[in-house]
């Protein structure tokens, strides 16, 4: 059952915001590995996501780190905080180019592609790219798909939306993406591409501060995972990871602790 909040969680959400914007800060070269690197998503390769923190030393993180993601949105840990209001994504059609990074599919934008406004910062999208099965769970339960569309402020730091994806219509987005699949290192164009094509869905989701979930699993990252589940069909899913380095044992991290971090969601019907 979601528990009602009050001012006070309010002034911490605002706390933790003003932290991820000051403290934490991600550089360019941080912002997700964009080659190949030595790490997997499979167990007992002695490169596995349990290994991550003492692959490369700037890596600790993963291992040693409090706000790591993705992590486990249990009902009952959830609270409703009507004040976040809706999400202010201002987006526009740009040059984009496709890229198989070992492991994952993105999409880059080459031109301005908008932006993302969190509590009056702007977040600018830079890519978007997909785990399989999701990287957040759902009270224990994973969906078959996750997209993270990644967005940076003029500081540095990181904001990511998160989509989740059942089994079900093909999407039409990653359908235009998988006509131009890579299978090396070099970049597709995709022609001009608007983001608002991903449909990001519902007015409600949640909202936390955790991390990148590949290395080097850098804190400060603002989440917001959309509540609405869409849909894609298993055989996008299939190309997806068969296409990458490591898909087919799958492209997610396990869940981290919470350590005691709040997790909120808007609900626009709970004012």
């Amino acid at each position: 059952m979601l528990i009602s909040t009050n001012n006070k969680s309010f002034l911490i959400l605002i706390s933790i915001l003003f932290l991820s914007s000051h403290i934490y800060l991600v550089t360019a070269d941080d912002a997700e590995a964009d080659k190949e690197t030595p790490y997997t998503y499979i167990e007992g390769t002695g490169n596995g996501p349990k290994e991550w923190g003492v692959i490369d030393p700037h890596w600790q993180v993963c291992a040693k780190g409090r706000y790591q993601s993705p992590i486990d949105l249990l009902d009952q840990r959830v609270q409703i905080l009507p004040n976040l209001g809706e999400l202010h994504k201002d987006y526009k059609p740009a040059p984009a180019v496709v890229k198989n990074r070992a492991h994952d599919i993105s999409v880059f934008w080459k031109g301005d592609a908008g932006k993302l406004d969190i509590n009056g910062t702007d977040y600018q999208l830079l890519q978007v790219h997909w785990h399989s099965p999701s990287e957040h769970s759902f009270n224990g339960s994973r969906y078959e798909l996750e997209l993270h569309a990644v967005h940076k402020s003029a500081s540095g730091n990181l904001a990511v939306i998160a989509i989740v994806y059942k089994y079900g219509h093909p999407d039409a987005f990653l359908s235009r993406v998988l006509q131009h699949k890579t299978t090396g290192k070099n970049e597709l164009p995709l022609g001009i591409v608007n983001p608002e094509d991903i449909k990001f869905g519902s007015r409600k989701y949640y909202r936390y501060v955790g991390s990148l979930t590949v290395p080097p699993c850098t804190e400060g990252v603002v989440w917001t995972v959309v509540k609405k589940v869409r849909t894609v069909s298993r055989e996008q899913v299939r190309i997806l990871r068969e296409t990458v380095h490591d898909g087919l044992k799958g492209t997610a991290r396990p869940t981290q602790p919470l350590d005691g971090r709040p997790v909120w969601i808007y609900n626009p019907r709970a004012k």
